[in-house]
């Protein structure tokens, strides 16, 4: 009777799953989906995605999880193929090789060891069962299974000679496969597979607003009981907490514990680089249970572990540092003002002359080391704005370069955004002290980005002699009214040209006062500083007499920003500028930045006038019951590795019948499999058959190479 068209198709179905190619092909998925999850960095907000990749490529990237891929659901569902595909096939063969293990396979027939590769025949002085005992004592002596089985023949009785040897082969194989489904296992108890059961089966969903953690309701929170999990724990100095965290791509969820942790210090030490060297954290557990309170020190591969849950030293953040900020005005209608606020906070700003604005204060950096070698690339050109390219790194960066390198400590900064009305925010982060530039001015660094995936672009603002900004933005002011710049341009004139020539002095005013007013252009608008010059010359001086006219009009522009400067000063009742190289270098560096101011894109600029820093640290805390199933796993891959490739397994036959017309002496017949072709198999067959029978076993063919 024929198997139903039903049962056809389960046992179809049964032997694709259980067969080894499609276990190698949900390996090879398994091996592109983590390349993809190494090269496509994860959980990072959707903006960074659109900003990389492009709305379309995005939409897809996100529709197919790619931003998660570890606990994407098409990813925990071939992982769990694959421990099925692997049981079935560890159940489909192993009966066979456990089985094969205690076989000799003594049954094997004379003529069919002729058919063997490794074969050698002897005539041997002795009967078979003497020859039997002596070759089978000889095989257990060198290691080998033996066993001996009896046969009759028609010249007498027979003997069947039976050895084995490197059975751990098999035993390889098995523990390798059982590593594959217990390694596959430990990543699905320890993966997010747990946790979207409870969001299924619970009603669990991530939360995605903002607001305090003990406001979310419990629809958002998972038991405290959960078996496995693993999320981060921000912890600042003094404070308590209690409840992780658990990245989702649509969200977070909450995870209780059922204890607190309390950040008694945190501890961070850094290289020369600006790298840190050690962070770790002096902390009390507080359980819930017992009432007890245990201190801890948490450092970076030195976890602290209570109640089955392990506490890692992942990162540190802002605690919510106090500071105090100073609006400096870029127009002449904005007035300066403080601002105090708390890293992580927000503040409106509703009188700024942009239209009402919120203050966002993201990020308080104590430490900035940066490389300031003088080399070509990392050369300072006063006339570019951009940090990046002129110091060839990112604030912050600690990459290595084949140059030597000049590594300075250049102060705290503040980062902060100013969001419109409408939900567009621009990024700032300006430095609190100014920076000593090789061979240049030192310059207060004002950086502003427009999203997150662009480096940040530096207005470079010279330091007067008092160490603060206000001499330029004075002079940024001054230059925007022309009362004073005509001020300046007499006085310019006046000490310029020879007293005794006033239709000179009248005439280089004039030019004088040309000048700076396509400088200074008409206010908000970008059409003044270098560039409006720049057209200037284009349009009215021919292409042969542009160079030596531009010498000329920065020469009159410099001697006018001067005499600006010192009359502002004078307003200001500060000492004039010396006549030095150090004012050289100011106005040389004022030049390009009053060019560059107008293009800056905010009405003021918040510069970080004093701060309180209170550091946070941020934990990983995980409950990974899966983690020894991973390591029991290793284990036998070790085992299964070692077992499969540095393990042969060999067998051995030698048929010993008597000699014909004599029964005192023997005809015997060894042969020799094994389940690697390799040369020195040949040289062991050839030593047994010496040692065995008493003569050399046929030379191994020669490979050539």
């Amino acid at each position: 009777m024929s198997d139903s068209p039903v049962r056809q198709r389960l046992r179809s179905l049964l032997e694709l799953l259980s067969s080894m190619r499609f276990a190698i092909a949900l390996l090879t998925v398994i091996c592109i989906a983590s390349v993809i999850g190494t090269v496509i960095q994860q959980h990072e907000p959707v903006n960074n995605y659109v900003n990389q990749f492009g709305p379309f490529w995005s939409q897809l990237f996100l529709a197919l999880k790619l931003n998660a891929v570890y606990s994407a659901w098409w990813f925990l569902l071939i992982l769990a193929f694959l421990v099925v595909s692997t049981s079935l096939c560890l159940a489909r063969h192993t009966p066979k090789y456990l089985a094969d293990l205690r076989n000799f396979k003594e049954d094997i027939r004379e003529k069919s060891l002729q058919s063997f590769n490794l074969k050698s025949q002897s005539d041997l002085q002795e009967s078979s069962q003497a020859a039997a005992q002596r070759i089978g004592q000889g095989l257990v002596q060198l290691g080998w299974r033996v066993k001996v089985q009896e046969r009759t023949t028609q010249d007498g009785q027979g003997f069947m000679v039976a050895a084995k040897k490197g059975a751990a082969n098999k035993l390889g194989y098995i523990a390798a496969h059982t590593a594959i489904v217990l390694i596959c296992l430990g990543g699905l108890l320890d993966g997010d597979l747990v946790v979207r059961a409870q969001m299924w089966l619970g009603g669990k969903t991530p939360y995605n607003g903002v607001g305090r953690i003990s406001d979310v309701i419990d629809q958002h929170r998972l038991s405290v009981t959960n078996p496995t999990f693993r999320g981060n724990l921000p912890v600042a100095e003094g404070t308590q907490a209690d409840t992780a965290i658990l990245s989702q791509s649509d969200g977070v969820l909450l995870q209780p514990l059922p204890f607190s942790v309390e950040l008694k210090k945190f501890i961070v030490e850094y290289y020369d680089t600006g790298m840190p060297k050690l962070f770790a954290s002096e902390v009390v557990i507080h359980d819930y249970e017992t009432g007890e309170a245990l201190p801890k020190r948490i450092e970076v591969n030195h976890p602290a572990s209570h109640r089955g849950i392990e506490i890692y030293q992942s990162s540190f953040d802002d605690g919510g540092s106090k500071v105090k900020l100073k609006a400096v005005p870029f127009t002449t209608t904005e007035k300066p003002f403080e601002v105090a606020g708390i890293i992580g906070d927000s503040t409106p700003l509703p009188h700024l002359e942009d239209g009402p604005m919120t203050l966002e204060l993201t990020q308080l950096r104590t430490i900035n080391v940066e490389n300031f070698s003088n080399t070509e690339d990392a050369a300072v050109d006063v006339r570019k704005v951009d940090l990046r390219s002129a110091l060839d790194a990112r604030m912050g960066a600690g990459h290595k370069t084949s140059t030597e390198k000049k590594l300075r400590n250049i102060g705290p900064s503040i980062g902060y955004k100013l969001r419109d009305g409408a939900g567009q925010a621009r990024e700032y982060q300006n430095y609190m002290l100014p920076v000593e530039m090789d061979e240049g001015a030192p310059v207060f660094l004002l950086g502003v980005r427009d999203s997150e995936a662009q480096p940040f672009r530096y207005l470079r603002v010279p330091a007067d002699p008092e160490g603060t900004m206000n001499t330029f933005m004075r002079l940024r002011l001054a230059l925007q009214d022309p009362a004073q710049r005509e001020a300046a341009v007499r006085s310019y004139a006046n000490n310029a040209a020879p007293t005794d020539r006033a239709d000179l002095r009248q005439a280089l005013a004039d030019s004088a006062l040309r000048i700076a007013t396509l400088y200074a252009g008409t206010g908000r608008t970008p059409d003044g500083g270098l560039q409006a010059l720049g057209k200037y010359l284009e349009d009215s001086v021919p292409e042969a007499e542009r160079e030596r006219a531009s010498e000329v009009l920065l020469r009159i522009l410099n001697g006018t920003l001067y005499e600006l400067t010192q009359l502002t000063r004078a307003q200001a009742h500060l000492p004039p500028l010396s006549p030095n190289q150090e004012t050289q270098r100011f106005m040389a560096q004022a030049v390009f930045a009053l060019s560059d101011a107008q293009y800056y894109p905010a009405t003021a600029a918040f510069m970080l006038d004093d701060f309180q820093q209170v550091q946070a640290s941020v934990f990983q805390v995980a409950r990974a019951p899966g983690k020894k199933v991973v390591y029991l796993g290793c284990f036998f891959l070790i085992i299964g590795v070692f077992g499969m490739l540095y393990v042969r397994d060999r067998r051995l036959w030698v048929w010993l019948a008597p000699a014909v017309g004599s029964e005192k002496n023997t005809h015997a017949t060894m042969a020799m499999s094994c389940n690697r072709k390799l040369i020195d198999i040949d040289r062991e067959f050839a030593q047994l058959s010496h040692q065995l029978l008493g003569t050399v076993a046929p030379a191994p063919a020669v490979h050539e190479v």
